[in-house]
């Protein structure tokens, strides 16, 4: 079975940098759930194994380069310059050549960043939580200081529930602000996560041109997995960024 991959349009010109975002790929497997690449969602580290290997076949993304991390819906990112499963974080930065960095996700969003020019890439959880907390604004910054210029990113949010799936109670709307919201079109307020995370990158002074946002709805296509929808059956799809090591002939 060849897997469906989405390599964003952003980052296909630039060639100091490889990224992709996975799909669920349903029937894909031994159990037929999918491409389930997520650290707490597959039944064992075999099958994540397997699974990741099937994805290097693939892509050519070797996974013993592959940094993961266990995420908590907050804002704590680390800068890595090797391959392994880090803990309690929900951002990971590299300078690192060929060291591919990742982000799980099921509805939220995976922003993955990269400044092909001063070789910082980035890659970020934003759920509701992490981007009221400011998981993408404390991402670029930390960019910023490891050498990155915010003109010189360029940045791809992937797949994630829409504003007509994101149904939340009035506590969590009032964390956003208010225009990212609608509190008539519905019976409860709904959040437009996509566009909140839009405004912080514009405000971080990356530029518009260099933004793309996927317009997939991860809860209305079923080839998302979709915690919302799936709940505990939910699998994780995997956000990747990759510095690429260009040898000079």
């Amino acid at each position: 079975m060849r897997l469906k991959i989405i390599y964003p349009d952003i980052f296909k010109k630039i060639e100091g940098v490889t990224s992709l975002f996975t799909l669920a790929n349903r029937g894909f497997g031994i159990d037929g759930k999918g491409l389930d690449l997520g650290l707490n969602s597959t039944n064992s580290k075999e099958e994540l194994y397997s699974n990741l290997k099937s994805l290097s076949d693939q892509t050519g993304i070797d996974f013993s380069n592959l940094a993961l991390v266990n995420q908590i819906h907050g804002t704590e990112i680390n800068h890595v310059k090797r391959a392994g499963i880090y803990n309690d974080a929900d951002g990971l930065i590299t300078t690192t050549p060929n060291l591919a960095i990742s982000i799980q996700v099921a509805d939220c969003a995976a922003v993955l960043i990269a400044d092909p020019v001063n070789y910082v890439a980035g890659a970020f959880h934003a759920g509701w939580r992490g981007a009221v907390a400011g998981i993408v604004p404390n991402g670029v910054r930390k960019m910023v200081d490891t050498g990155a210029d915010p003109k010189k990113m360029h940045v791809y949010v992937s797949a994630c529930i829409s504003i007509e799936k994101f149904e939340v109670g009035e506590e969590v709307a009032h964390k956003f602000p208010n225009k990212f919201c609608d509190f008539t079109s519905y019976r409860k307020p709904h959040v437009d996560l996509k566009s909140f995370i839009r405004h912080q990158l514009l405000t971080a002074e990356i530029p518009e041109e260099q933004i793309e946002i996927s317009q997939h709805c991860t809860f209305q296509n079923t080839d998302f997995y979709s915690y919302r929808r799936e709940r505990e059956n939910a699998g994780r799809m995997l956000g990747i960024i990759m510095l690429n090591k260009i040898i000079n002939t």
